[in-house]
């Protein structure tokens, strides 16, 4: 919800996640914003050969036929009424947002054919590397993006797409936990306080809702690798999950933080941008990266081979580029850039704010959820399967 790989710079493999992952939701243009609900996400790629314009259908079943509208498929709070209409009255070019809430059932839309009106597409970093895989994503032409050496250096060649040559960065983060510092029994410094606290924690924790983000997190409490591919340590993780199961109210990405807020639950892992945005409601509260260590996510901007509107695609990934817009967007919805000239236009105060821009030692600590193999993906699923139904 970040970056991410420093997760490999990647994030995870496969797994269904039903709540608004690594977003809490915010309406964005009211001319035309539908979240989409799909189930797990299917494997094979669909036939990925461009519509033309009459047969593309969005999300509310309309085409896309008009060179002057963008169709965006985003996380939903990365976009706001302000930044639509200032794109709009700089390039004549008007944008209908339809979100997702999760890498996979965006994965899934697209292969099943249904997101074809799309021309923009905001998958993370460990997703982008298999559409890459899928042969879903057009090669970027570099000499049509204008400010993408502006870039940070850990993005200027990432690990999960060489040279940004199919995706531009566009935003990043850590996970942690979030909770209020009086309403906790001692002070928190990570997954400890967990683990030595699970009587009085009895269902109230909540974990994301998310297979690789929950065993990651405990590999890296049990000092092995957030991407471990061996089983033994897989199944040490899932052992010792198993301990704090009574302290676990629900896995859920979002949805958990009203009740935070007032105290029926204690503690929540969450995202840092869905974290940041409750502490502006809730400034009692407080956000931490695990001195265990946590993952890092990037999400990125792409073009799908299937976009009826490449033009317009590379207008907004150059207006998203330019430095002013960039820095107004980490300013009012709270998110951190991989954008170097737009993080030197930021207030002092917002580059101070550890949580959006963690200093290097705790970075130091974070990985990227990286893609594994297929089997030690299922049995990832396997396990995650029997801790979420017992």
């Amino acid at each position: 919800m970040p970056p991410t790989n420093p997760r490999k710079f990647s994030r995870l493999s496969p797994s269904p996640r039903f709540s608004v992952a690594r977003r809490r939701f915010l309406q964005t243009s009211a001319a035309a914003v539908s979240g989409i609900v799909l189930s797990n996400c299917a494997r094979n790629l669909s036939n990925n050969t461009a519509p033309s314009a009459e047969t593309s259908p969005t999300a509310d079943g309309t085409t896309a036929t008009d060179s002057k509208t963008l169709h965006v498929f985003s996380w939903a709070n990365y976009t706001d009424d302000e930044l639509l209409k200032n794109f709009k009255d700089q390039t004549g070019i008007s944008v209908v947002v339809d979100t997702f809430d999760s890498n996979e059932t965006m994965l899934a839309k697209m292969q099943a054919g249904g997101g074809r009106a799309y021309s923009i597409i905001f998958p993370s970093d460990y997703m982008v590397e298999q559409m890459i895989e899928l042969n879903m994503l057009m090669p970027l032409d570099r000499s049509r993006l204008k400010g993408i050496d502006g870039l940070m250096p850990k993005w200027q060649n990432p690990v999960y797409d060489a040279n940004n040559a199919h995706s531009v960065p566009a935003v990043w983060g850590t996970t942690g936990l979030i909770f209020d510092p009086q309403r906790v029994q001692e002070k928190v410094r990570g997954w400890d306080y967990v683990w030595n606290n699970v009587d009085s924690l009895s269902r109230r924790l909540t974990m994301i809702n998310d297979v690789r983000e929950v065993f990651g997190a405990t590999l890296q409490y049990l000092g092995y690798s957030l991407n471990s591919t061996k089983p033994a340590e897989i199944e040490e993780a899932y052992n010792k999950l198993l301990e704090i199961k009574p302290a676990i109210a629900a896995f859920m990405t979002n949805g958990w933080e009203d009740q935070l807020a007032s105290g029926d639950l204690q503690i929540s892992m969450a995202y840092s941008q869905d974290a940041i945005v409750l502490m502006e409601e809730s400034p009692n509260l407080q956000y931490i990266v695990p001195e265990s260590g946590s993952s890092l996510w990037t999400d990125t901007m792409v073009i799908p081979k299937s976009a009826p509107n490449p033009d317009a695609a590379y207008e907004w990934i150059n207006f998203m580029l330019e430095p002013e817009n960039s820095a107004k967007l980490v300013e009012r919805l709270k998110f951190a850039t991989p954008n170097e000239a737009a993080f030197n236009r930021l207030s002092p105060e917002v580059k101070n704010n550890e949580n959006l821009f963690p200093p290097q030692a705790i970075l130091d600590k974070c990985e990227g959820i990286a893609p594994v193999p297929q089997d030690i993906a299922d049995l990832y699923d396997r396990f995650w399967t029997q801790l979420t139904s017992t």
